[in-house]
């Protein structure tokens, strides 16, 4: 069969045009279904709720809710006790921290949230009820960064196992005190401790070279671990400072502070003379790279341990702006951890006693 085939340019850039389009309002579709079903429940939670609270229906209420739900919508696929369950805490989590929401009608688009509650799929609020049902401020900011990242509920998991509320933002630096607002607030938010640097998978002894190695070879998560706008730029990056050659660890450029990050690992403790190096990166990348339109470049110091009072004394005599973060390959196992598991011995015993009886 012939395939006749138009070639021009105009018609090509119609065809993409409305492929553009037809993805547009697949997506706005989508968004639309998802905001009317995550209304539907907040109403079915809010009803459940009440329900419960005056006890006409004694223990069994879910249950009798579900059948009765399936009979009358039959087509319909998430009317399981279990998901009820869950509908019923998505109305209690959320309405203790936007109380106003007590009068929501089935129409309301909530717009008090500015549509971040109905931005993200009803899978990842469930991960959110599971993890902080009673910590409700907390799923709020995890609610927050999942809509501005667009975070998959694959990377939310991820970031809910690694305590990233606990970690965001807490880099010792002097982001604030030399960079204008509100470019120190962001530079700050910016910040991590500890990294998180465990999809490494090194074990036992490493060197720096090896570590650096590990991070670019898995440079999607190793980005997603650095947070927003953080674009690779490279590995030791090549300065030429007078009459020397000088080559930065590793050099990311951050579109949403429109400035260079430089930053140096160190696979040990931090000293004071670390940032004397880093320093000299900052300014050589201020002076060759950086244009006009750029802000002023940002230096990151990733050590293995440090001393917080140090790390803070230490910044208080430079005029760079520097940050100063831990890292952890993986989250240890407590020391008691391995006492308390059985031994061999003993897993063979208690079989041995279990085939006896």
């Amino acid at each position: 069969m012939n395939k006749t085939l138009i070639t021009d340019t105009e018609y090509k850039k119609w065809i993409a045009s409305l492929s553009g389009r037809y993805r547009a309002a697949q997506i706005k579709a989508s968004v639309e279904v998802n905001r009317e079903l995550l209304t539907f429940y907040w109403q079915l939670g809010k009803d459940i709720n009440n329900r419960q609270n005056e006890n006409k229906y004694g223990s069994g209420f879910m249950k009798i809710l579900s059948r009765d739900l399936k009979e009358a919508i039959p087509e319909a696929n998430c009317f399981s006790p279990k998901n009820l369950y869950y509908v019923r805490r998505f109305y209690l989590m959320y309405s203790e921290i936007f109380p106003q929401l007590e009068g929501i009608s089935e129409q309301t688009k909530f717009p008090q949230l500015g549509g971040i509650l109905y931005s993200v799929s009803w899978g990842h609020h469930k991960l959110l009820i599971d993890k902080y049902f009673n910590q409700p401020t907390v799923a709020l900011f995890y609610l927050v960064e999942t809509v501005k990242q667009g975070w998959s509920r694959a990377i939310l998991l991820n970031m809910l196992d690694t305590n990233l509320h606990l970690r965001q933002g807490n880099g010792i630096t002097n982001f604030k005190n030399l960079l204008p607002l509100p470019t120190g607030d962001l530079a700050q938010e910016m910040t991590k401790d500890p990294y998180m640097f465990d999809f490494t998978n090194l074990v036992g002894p490493y060197r720096e070279r090896e570590l650096k190695q590990a991070l670019l070879k898995e440079i999607t998560r190793f980005l997603l671990e650095l947070g927003e706008g953080f674009a690779y730029v490279g590995r030791e990056y090549r300065l030429k400072v007078g009459e020397t050659e000088q080559f930065t660890d590793l050099l990311f450029y951050n579109l949403k502070l429109r400035c260079y990050v430089v930053i140096e690992v160190k696979t040990v403790k931090f000293e004071a003379a670390h940032l004397g190096q880093l320093g000299m990166y900052v300014t050589a990348v201020n002076h060759l790279l950086k244009t006009e339109q750029d802000n002023p470049t940002i230096g990151l110091l990733v050590c293995k341990t440090k001393d917080n009072v140090l790390a803070k004394y230490s910044l208080e005599g430079y005029n760079l702006p520097i940050g100063i973060s831990e890292y952890q390959l993986s989250r240890l196992l407590p020391d008691n951890f391995k006492s308390a598991l059985p031994t061999i011995e003993e897993i063979e015993a208690k079989l041995i006693d279990n085939d006896a009886l």
